[in-house]
């Protein structure tokens, strides 16, 4: 295989990585508001994710790394012509680490709601700017010859695109919750499963209207594939938590994202920039890549290094595998 289109799946994989890891975070971030009855319902949820959000969102930092070093073209193109859809997505996720960082620095109960408003804005706007942004990386925005964005941030927030962020939105929203219901207990575990069949349901109608909108448009064969598996895997998973069955939800809800990120990325290929004014524009694999021996460098350090953060990020999900309860919080308390 190519080494520039390997890396075009590598990049694909740290963004699959990153969706379903960190899109959970998001979900029980944006979770608060619903399954918080109070302060110490709000910490439980907190502290399902908190010894694992920042190494979850080191994903992303690894894959812009990736994305510049391997592809360098694609990434001037894309963090200067979506600059300012990156820069609040940026913001929303330094406003959501301080938040967990400071809520509980002072007791008073205004303190904290300011902060768990933070928490909720900070997870909300990277799960719908995420979907935006790819969405019109598969659509196609207006390049100039030299690969420059010639578009604005109005130009981005199209029909197509703004449905691509509300799937997003919808399934890190429902991901989350169902995280919730799997990493805790009692009535909080129950409230999360009622309100993950609620919005799985949402999340269904929303996310199938987006898949067949991007097949029509833009599908090929392994696309289509892809989709397919997203959608059963979404449906298994409504079906899977209306039983109880979490660990089972879970894992189809983090396979149904993983499916629909491929089958974006299988949609975009072998472009990774397609211009809609002119095709002749576009950037593809080929013409935005790195020099073989930079591509060959990268895949020795790949080759080394991604094998021991993933049993690294496994540990840590394995040493923090029980649930969190009210129990827990009160004993930490006292």
């Amino acid at each position: 295989m190519d080494l520039a289109v390997l890396w075009f799946w590598i990049v694909a994989f740290l963004f699959v990585g990153y969706f379903v890891l960190d899109g959970f975070d998001f979900g029980v971030g944006m979770s608060l508001p619903f399954l918080g009855k109070d302060d110490t319902d709000r910490r439980v949820l907190i502290n399902t994710i908190g010894p694992v959000w920042d190494l979850n969102e080191t994903w992303v930092i690894v894959a812009g790394a990736s994305l510049f070093a391997a592809f360098p073209e694609w990434y001037a193109t894309l963090f200067s012509g979506f600059y300012l859809a990156l820069l609040l997505i940026l913001l929303a996720l330094i406003a959501r680490g301080v938040s967990f960082e400071y809520r509980h620095q002072r007791p008073e109960l205004a303190w904290k709601r300011r902060f768990d408003s933070m928490i909720v804005v900070g997870s909300a706007v990277p799960a719908l700017l995420w979907g935006v942004a790819f969405a019109n990386i598969v659509q196609g925005v207006p390049l100039d010859a030299d690969h420059n964005y010639t578009g604005t941030l109005f130009d981005l927030l199209n029909p197509y695109a703004l449905l691509g962020g509300l799937t997003t939105l919808l399934l890190f929203f429902t991901h989350g919750v169902v995280f919730a219901a799997l990493k805790t207990d009692g009535e909080i575990r129950e409230r999360a499963r009622r309100l993950a069949t609620r919005a799985g349901a949402v999340t269904i109608v929303v996310a199938a209207t987006f898949l067949v909108w991007t097949g029509l448009a833009h599908g090929t064969f392994w696309f289509w594939a892809l989709a397919a598996v997203a959608a059963l895997a979404l449906i298994g998973s409504w079906l899977a938590n209306s039983r109880g069955a979490e660990r089972t939800a879970f894992a189809l809800m983090a396979l149904t994202i993983g499916a629909a990120v491929l089958g974006l990325f299988a949609a975009l290929f072998p472009d990774v920039m397609p211009a809609s004014n002119d095709p002749a524009n576009s950037l593809t694999i080929a013409n935005a890549s790195s020099t073989p021996y930079t591509l060959t460098v990268m895949s020795w350090t790949a080759l080394i290094f991604l094998p021991l953060i993933l049993a690294y990020q496994g540990w840590t999900y394995w040493v923090f595998r029980k649930r969190v309860t009210r129990q827990t919080i009160d004993a930490a308390v006292h």
